[in-house]
């Protein structure tokens, strides 16, 4: 109501409006400039919050100034609606995209790849029958003649559509990777059983064995077959034991870029031969709402709070010890909990990737010599 009466404050109020109805997907943007801010940096998080400020405030400060600018913008009409009603289907679509990371991380069970899937074929080749005329709904005008921009829309939709069929029998899709479940949830999955039945040697086979059964592994999982752990502990124990540099993947359920980088970066050969060779993984999701055991139970450093589930222990660990809170975040450690390089963030790159786990393996055996 205050940003429909206009004036100086107009805009202000319905920007504010925009930002608290969009502030739940910039966490992990505004999170790790608090967390400099609590480290006692000025200039980053100032630089920081202004950009993100400006982003959200400038299109309705810049229509303030300059009303005249509205009066050449399209006229409402008969396509408004078409837009609302696409629009409306995208919402659909990105809705089970967050009601997917609930599921995920809560372990519902509700919305597999392959239903995921479903749903969105269906969605997405309703909206092309829409666009092509096909389908209407009460307060649409009668389409006389399939327009140019509407063609090129609807074959766009369908050749999405015809991309995504498929991912039901296990197509990796890796343009959707940071927006679908994970692989691992699909009933049939063809690369998994190439995976499961292919014939290694037994040299590779002994190096991929684990020391004991990973904690939650009933309900956490690893991508592209890899075998590896969910809890710190007990993956730096299995690392002394083997000897191995500890390779840190803190993830989550909703990070979208974590998905990228598994199905871009990890699936490369040479990357999954060095994980799986050469380290002992750990994959700890920060956003996992499963509860912990009393006896397992943190008192956080940074806030002073009692840590009760997965995530909040696993999301309080990174952020005390290497003062970030983004993901994806790798971390290569030693059998000691030691840094051996820099951690390494969200990078598409995949040499880059190869490069450092290379430089991991030659600081870890330069260490174990001495």
């Amino acid at each position: 109501q205050k940003a429909e009466k206009g004036g100086i404050l107009g805009p202000f109020f319905m920007a504010f409006t925009l930002v608290l109805v969009s502030f739940s997907c910039t966490g992990p943007i505004v999170g790790t400039i608090l967390v400099k801010s609590a480290g006692g940096q000025v200039l980053e998080p100032i630089i920081g919050m202004l950009g993100f400020s400006l982003a959200f405030a400038f299109p309705f400060t810049f229509f303030a100034l300059f009303p005249s600018l509205l009066k050449s913008l399209p006229k409402s009409g008969g396509w408004l609606n078409s837009v609302k009603v696409v629009l409306g289907f995208l919402e659909l679509a990105l809705g089970l995209k967050f009601l997917s990371v609930a599921d995920q991380t809560y372990h519902w069970g509700i919305l597999d790849r392959e239903v995921y899937l479903a749903l969105w074929i269906v969605i997405f080749s309703l909206m092309g029958f829409y666009l092509l005329g096909k389908l209407k709904f009460a307060h649409d005008s009668d389409v006389k003649y399939l327009s140019v921009p509407r063609l090129v829309l609807s074959i766009i939709t369908f050749s999405f559509v015809v991309y995504m069929i498929p991912g039901l029998w296990g197509a990796p899709l890796k343009a959707l990777s940071g927006y679908l479940p994970p692989q691992n949830s699909l009933d049939f999955d063809i690369q998994a059983i190439v995976r499961e039945n292919a014939k290694f040697s037994s040299t590779n086979e002994n190096s991929n064995e684990l020391c004991e059964k990973p904690k939650y592994a009933d309900f956490l999982h690893l991508p592209h077959g890899l075998k590896g752990y969910f809890d710190y502990d007990q993956a730096l124990k299995c690392a002394k034991e083997k000897k191995k540099p500890l390779f840190i993947d803190f993830t989550g359920h909703g990070c979208v870029n974590c998905r990228e980088m598994e199905a871009n970066v990890w699936s490369h050969p040479k990357v999954l031969k060095k994980l799986k060779e050469n380290f002992i993984i750990v994959a700890l999701y920060v956003d996992d709402k499963t509860e912990l055991p009393e006896n397992e139970w943190i008192t956080s450093k940074v806030d002073g709070k009692i840590k009760k589930s997965i995530g909040k222990k696993y999301a309080d660990f990174q952020i005390s010890r290497f003062n970030v809170n983004a993901q994806p975040y790798y971390v290569l450690l030693d059998t000691n909990g030691e840094l051996l390089v820099e951690p390494k963030a969200y990078d598409l790159n995949v040499e880059n990737f190869i490069d450092f786990l290379d430089k991991g393996i030659k600081e870890f055996e330069k260490r174990m010599l001495n």
